[in-house]
């Protein structure tokens, strides 16, 4: 390079940069004139556009502060070419039990299913467990003595269905013998749902009743006249004592005895749960008393319940007279009330919307209360379907020659949803079956008179089946606790391990029978169950209303003999 090179062209121009060292021959070596060359023979025009572009680049790297305005206006243009009409669908897999998919199970388990005689009938072997302690036996203490004087007359207005009724005279029973009042036989208030207007006198037997209880509580059927005469013989204008759900004996003891004192005469109107389930043991033998001992159906009623449980016995001869008793909830009110989807599609959904009008006006399209039928599947509220509840009980070991019978209203959809439990259990009974029409024509359009008969045919059996709560089975639970030494002898299916396997298509037959055969065996485990706080006598018994036998005292007494 020559030295005029670096003078200056003017004074007020800068003097240039000194020239770059020489490069190592070896690098300048071949060298051409250029610093790239995009135009070698042999590369491809994608190849010589990717090195100009890579050229300029490198060249001008001041370019690399306009990227984000080039990548802003790059995407502006794309989404300027996309419409937003329709906007992208994102499908959520269901939870699993929240979608009725029983009948997909049934169809691939049938086949093993039907073939499978690996085990004994469970009818014989399903209860093994017995109270480690001893035994239960049904002892409820009644009184001897007279009664002391009167303080005034209690009438009380039972609501609900059959067994919220029996709720309501056991506690009217045990209120009034604490206050030492006398009890009016309790009035049935009629409802819309059951639609029955059966007075207490034709469910029970009145004057047992009245009999059972004569040394412990003062009941009657009339109050007299000169006591009527205050009130125009109308027992509507007696004050009503409103008293909260599960209010405390004490409260009665505090608040509605001196009034009682006062007035001699009170109203109880609604009357269900108004006493709470903790109480002294003096109330607690009331209960006992009135529940166990003291109400027994009216003659009519007991007489037709144990006929058809002799006919029931009767058929089930090679089962040594065993039969299994479901208490089966899927009327159309009940599937109704529980909000759940089953398989019937647009006609159900129709169903199901004018019965809950019908039923409970206005209470399901609430402002704001938002239904999610997955969720109440996935936590076990749902009714089982009689599908369901043959495949679990063909799981848990009953074949195809076990007696059953069922205790129900009216299922929806009959003939669809009863066929499947049919094809399972052939052998299964129903009132209606086993009664004649000429029978059953006396209580045909009483909604608690028949549930009185399914009660007394379900008392009896060798299983009980619960398959969705309510009175009806509580009541049953404690019953045969008290008949049956204290064991329930009563399966409680966990419906919400059930949703999660019948919403499960790819089970198998030996899986799904060693999920049903663990619960059968919680189920026999739970036969024996003592009074806990809070708890209901009239589902557990024991202690109050029976007597604890130790083992060592039978052997005593045994060995003594």
């Amino acid at each position: 390079m020559h030295a005029k090179n670096r003078i200056p062209s003017s004074g007020n121009s800068t003097p240039s940069p000194p020239a770059s060292p020489l490069r190592s021959p070896r690098y300048r070596h071949g060298r051409k004139s250029g610093r790239f060359r995009p135009f070698q023979p042999g590369q491809t025009i994608a190849h010589r556009l990717a090195w100009l572009l890579l050229s300029v680049l490198l060249r001008r790297q001041g370019i690399f502060l306009f990227a984000p305005l080039i990548y802003i206006s790059g995407m502006l243009l794309y989404m300027g070419t996309i419409s937003f009409d329709v906007v992208p669908v994102v499908k959520h897999r269901p939870a699993p039990g929240s979608v009725y998919r029983s009948p997909q199970v049934y169809e691939k388990l049938k086949i093993d299913m039907n073939g499978d005689n690996s085990f004994a009938d469970a009818i014989w072997t399903i209860w093994k467990n017995s109270y480690k302690r001893g035994e239960w036996r049904s002892c409820v203490n009644k009184s001897s003595e007279g009664l002391p004087e009167s303080n005034g007359y209690i009438y009380v207005e039972a609501n609900g269905g059959l067994n919220q009724q029996r709720t309501s005279i056991c506690n009217a029973v045990s209120v009034a013998g604490y206050l030492n009042a006398t009890l009016l036989i309790p009035n049935f208030h009629y409802h819309s749902i059951w639609r029955d207007p059966s007075k207490f006198k034709d469910i029970y037997d009145e004057d047992y009743f009245i009999s059972a209880l004569k040394n412990d509580v003062r009941v009657v059927n009339k109050i007299p006249e000169y006591i009527m005469e205050r009130f125009d013989h109308n027992l509507t204008n007696v004050y009503n004592f409103r008293i909260k759900a599960w209010s405390s004996i004490q409260y009665y003891r505090d608040v509605v005895l001196p009034k009682l004192l006062e007035e001699k005469i009170l109203r109880i109107s609604p009357f269900a749960n108004r006493l709470s389930f903790d109480a002294p043991p003096a109330v607690q033998r009331l209960r006992c008393l009135a529940n166990y001992e003291a109400l027994r159906f009216s003659s009519p009623i007991l007489s037709l319940g144990e006929t058809l449980v002799a006919r029931m016995k009767e058929r089930s001869a090679n089962s040594g007279g065993k039969y299994v008793s479901v208490h089966l909830r899927f009327e159309e009110d009940m599937v109704a009330f529980s909000c759940c989807v089953f398989d019937g599609g647009e006609q159900e959904k129709e169903d199901m919307k004018k019965a809950r009008e019908r039923g409970w006006k206005g209470k399901f399209t609430k402002p704001g209360r938002v239904i999610r039928p997955g969720a109440i599947r996935i936590n076990g509220k749902c009714p089982l379907t009689p599908l369901e509840v043959g495949l679990m009980l063909r799981g848990m070991g009953f074949d195809n020659n076990t007696y059953i019978f069922l205790a129900s209203g009216k299922i929806y959809n009959a003939e669809k949803t009863m066929a499947p439990l049919l094809e399972m259990f052939p052998n299964l009974q129903t009132k209606e079956m086993l009664a004649s029409e000429e029978e059953l024509a006396p209580y045909k359009n009483f909604s608690s008179r028949m549930a009185a008969i399914d009660y007394t045919v379900c008392l009896h059996s060798e299983v009980f089946v619960t398959t969705q709560g309510g009175n009806f089975p509580h009541f049953l639970m404690g019953h045969r606790r008290y008949l049956y030494g204290g064991h329930s002898k009563t399966i409680r299916p966990d419906k919400r391990k059930l949703a999660l396997l019948f919403d499960n298509p790819n089970i198998g037959w030996k899986s799904f029978k060693r999920q049903m055969l663990n619960m059968r065996s919680h189920s026999d485990s739970k036969g024996f169950e003592l009074k806990r706080p809070n708890d209901s006598i009239y589902t557990f018994p024991c202690p109050e209303c029976m007597c604890h036998t130790n083992k060592s005292e039978d052997s005593s007494s045994s060995s003594a003999m």
